[in-house]
């Protein structure tokens, strides 16, 4: 437990309102981005396949957030990808990226519509352009929680995500989801990686807008 966490009930005065000022290595982040040439490796039936996708990414800034002595800042999101050419959803994500500047800690929480969320975890400096967040599976801190059929035959034993914030504006993610399929001895390594670009910025949080000037 650190220094700021010792009192569990009293909460932190020094709040700012204004989310978007406050979200450190995710600063990069806040708004609406758009790819489409990300890369997926996924398994089949036959071995591997490599798939291209378009993404459309939106992060919104929420109100600070407290846990007794603990202040978070972080972003709303949901991501949705399809296929080139296909209206049918290839990937549907939500959750949050939080991040708690009195212990420089990054949070990343996944839920996904086939039955499955995980809580990614890691560590950097309030101006990293750059960082990486993990989760295991059996973890109570970073956990990785399936159903019955994706913990039997497509079993998440760790994922990993890095983040760059590029210097043109753009932000890049490479992400490590490894699994242990039915049927094969060998873990597996299903990556997605994707360079996405802003198409309109982030509305400021409710806190915020109520008290900006009319």
């Amino acid at each position: 437990m650190t220094e700021s966490h010792k009192d569990i009930y009293t909460e932190p005065t020094d709040v700012d309102i204004d989310t978007l000022k406050n979200l450190g290595p995710l600063t990069g982040m806040a708004g609406i981005w758009q790819g489409e040439d990300g890369s997926d490796i996924h398994p089949v039936s036959s071995g591997t396949k490599g798939d291209i996708y378009i993404e459309r990414y939106e992060l919104q800034p929420i109100d600070p957030t407290l846990n007794g002595p603990q202040l978070l800042y972080g972003l709303r999101y949901h991501t949705h990808i399809n296929r080139p050419g296909e209206v049918v959803t290839f990937h549907d994500q939500v959750g949050y990226w939080l991040w708690e500047p009195a212990t420089e800690t990054v949070i990343h929480t996944v839920a996904i519509p086939r039955g499955q969320t995980c809580l990614a975890i890691g560590k950097a400096s309030k101006d990293a352009k750059t960082f990486e967040l993990e989760s295991k599976h059996d973890s109570v801190i970073n956990g990785i929680c399936s159903i019955p059929f994706l913990e039997e035959a497509f079993k998440t034993v760790e994922f990993r995500i890095k983040v760059e914030i590029n210097a043109d504006g753009t932000w890049s993610y490479d992400e490590d989801t490894v699994m242990m399929v039915r049927g094969r001895t060998e873990p597996f390594h299903h990556t997605d990686s994707h360079t996405l670009k802003k198409i309109a910025e982030p509305t400021p949080n409710p806190q915020a807008l109520a008290a900006a000037p009319a």
